[in-house]
Parts: structure tokens; C-alpha cells; sequence
């Protein structure tokens, strides 16, 4: 099945962005619902973890992922847990589905698989599909007008910042592109798994706000690990370093949370052989998906290419392919 094309424009809010904060979400112990959750990644596994954790316990928790390792363990871990065969048994017997999926082709295919042929319609209203997926906003666009116009459900874009740690933490801020009325719906969902929505716009700027953010992050890393190099080549101590970064103008995300040099940060990726953590990989394709989206609004980049180049040079290299993307630091100070 093809998605189709030319559909019906998702009709556009006027709303301002809003943050929300976290409300608890409950539901009558009659009711006994099914929420489907597709996607047991890095992000997926513990984000599935918390909604678990938090759904009333008479709730089923529906799961799929092509990784059967995976869903054997989560369901060894969890109580009020089924694997489902495929993605279509997920979407055919829940009412909330959560993908969480690496890139545009693979919720592009999800949703091939779920749309044909029409799904049942569920006794207790309509399907919510919240993906929480980073791809670009096109492909997102394209994917909602499909579900829309076949009137499966409604599909929302919320992609998340906070990383593996904030998914197993629960801390997770989702970005969402949605209609103004369904936002107290949404966030008493996507509380159990983070502390924060912020609600972007309509369908596809959720994606956008994403973006824009991880375009900064992926040139931050990179001038944070230089400055941080730099530094300690001058003989300056790498905490004390840190430490007068985070109290100065350079403080930011990469220098006070993700800190990419080893024991300036307690806990980070660097600080435990680089592992975990937000992987070079995903950092690449993120910038790619920024970089196609700049072009296609004609919004002039200068630092892309660079960045960039850094990026797919760690990919290439066994020693950092595998690694959180702070891992550039390491290239950089090994480098003669």
C-alpha cells in the first residue's frame, strides 16, 4: 500500500505555543483499555518501562518490535504485558499506539502495515497515534494525512529531548504537533513518560521545533569538546574547566550535562567509556534530516558541512561508530 500523496491539508492553528505541566493521568479499574507502544529502542524500552509502571494495573500493554530479544525481556520484567506478532495486532487492538522508531522509512513502513486494510473501529472512541519518532516534518505530514484521510485515527507528531537518561528517568520534554484540543489528552499521556510538553503548533511542528534544537546540539558538542580540548592542552584542569564554563557565557547542555570529557560530569556517557547514551549515529542522522529541512525552507546554514563532516568521519571509525556522540572529544584529543 502506497500513502497517499495529495490529501487534505492539516488545518493550521492560531494558537501560541504552550508548555504544560505534569498532571497525573487516571482511569476508572472498570475500564480495562489497551495502549500498543511499537519501538524497543534505546528511547523505547525505558519509556514503555514508565507507562507501564504508571497505566492502571488492570490496563494491557500491547508491544512490538522486530527485535524479539527485546520484547521477551520487557515482558519477563513487566506484569499486564502482551507481544504482539506485528504492528497491525498493536494498532487493530489499542486505542493509544506510541511508535518510537529510528527513522521517516521505518514509520513510514509501520504505517503501511497498520492502515491496509481499514482498521476495526474501537467501541470506545477514536485511535490516538502519538509518534515519537525523530524524522522530518514531510515525512510526518505525510503520514498524518494519510491516517486522517482514511479516518483511522489522529496521528501526532511529539518528539522528545532528554535522552536516554531522561527516557529511563521519566523527565523526557515532548514537542508536539497537534490540534489545540487534544493537548490536555495528550500530556496526560506522554506525563507518565516525561515531565514536560510543549506544544509547537500544528501536525509536523513538533518536528520542526526538534530539529532546530538538535542542529544546535550537534554544533555545540562538537565546539564544546574543542573548547574543552583546547583547554586542557593549556594545562587547565578538567573540572575546573567545566565547572567555569558552566558559570560562564559557554555553559550549555553539552558542557553541564553531557560534558564530554571523562569525570567532569558524574554519570555522563563520558564518564562510563562513552557507552549509552545518544549514539553518533543518531546525532548524524538528526543533522541530515535538519540540513534537508533547511533547504527545503531556504533557511541559509553555515556550520552544516562541518558538522557534518565530523560526524560521518566518527562514523566510519570503529573506535566511535558505536559511542554517545560526545565521543568527539576523544577523536579530537587523540588527533595528531
Amino acid at each position: 500500500m502506497k500513502l497517499p500523496s495529495i490529501l487534505p491539508k492539516v488545518q493550521s492553528l492560531r494558537a501560541a505555543p504552550k508548555s504544560y505541566s505534569h498532571r497525573s493521568f487516571t482511569t476508572s479499574t472498570e475500564k480495562q483499555a489497551t495502549w500498543g507502544f511499537i519501538g524497543l529502542g534505546r528511547m523505547g524500552y525505558p519509556m514503555a518501562h514508565n507507562l507501564r509502571s504508571k497505566i492502571p494495573f488492570t490496563d494491557s500493554l500491547l508491544i512490538h518490535d522486530l527485535n524479539a530479544n527485546a520484547t521477551t525481556k520487557f515482558a519477563s520484567e513487566e506484569k499486564g504485558v502482551e507481544v504482539a506478532p506485528n504492528v497491525r495486532d498493536v494498532a487493530e487492538k489499542s486505542e493509544v499506539i506510541i511508535t518510537v522508531l529510528p527513522e521517516p522509512q521505518h514509520v513510514k513502513n509501520v504505517f503501511r502495515q497498520v492502515l491496509s486494510p481499514q482498521l476495526p473501529k474501537l467501541a470506545s472512541g477514536e485511535r490516538l497515534f502519538l509518534d515519537c519518532s525523530t524524522i522530518d516534518p514531510t515525512s510526518s505530514r505525510e503520514v498524518a494525512r494519510a491516517v486522517h484521510a482514511m479516518h483511522q485515527g489522529t496521528f501526532i507528531d511529539a518528539p522528545m529531548s532528554g535522552g536516554v537518561v531522561g527516557a529511563r528517568a521519566g523527565t523526557l520534554t515532548f514537542l508536539l504537533g497537534a490540534p489545540a484540543e487534544l493537548l490536555d489528552r495528550i500530556d496526560s499521556i506522554l506525563s507518565m513518560m516525561g515531565k514536560r510538553t510543549i506544544h509547537c503548533g500544528e501536525q509536523g511542528a513538533g518536528l520542526s521545533g526538534k530539529l532546530a534544537n538538535n542542529y544546535l546540539l550537534a554544533i555545540s558538542n562538537i565546539a564544546t569538546a574543542e573548547a574543552m580540548n583546547l583547554g586542557i592542552k593549556w594545562g587547565l584542569d578538567p573540572k575546573v574547566l567545566g565547572a567555569l564554563i558552566n558559570s560562564s557565557s559557554g555553559r550549555c547542555w553539552s558542557s553541564e550535562v553531557n560534558n564530554p570529557v571523562p569525570e567532569v560530569v558524574e554519570g555522563s556517557p563520558a564518564s562510563k567509556g562513552y557507552d549509552g547514551g545518544f549514539g553518533v549515529s543518531l546525532m548524524k542522522k538528526d543533522l541530515l534530516l535538519a540540513i534537508a529541512a533547511a533547504t527545503e525552507v531556504g533557511a541559509k546554514l553555515e556550520l552544516h558541512e562541518k558538522a557534518r563532516e565530523v560526524y560521518e568521519t566518527l562514523e566510519r571509525d570503529d573506535t566511535f561508530k558505536t559511542k554517545d556522540f560526545s565521543v568527539v572529544y576523544k577523536y579530537l584529543s587523540e588527533a595528531t
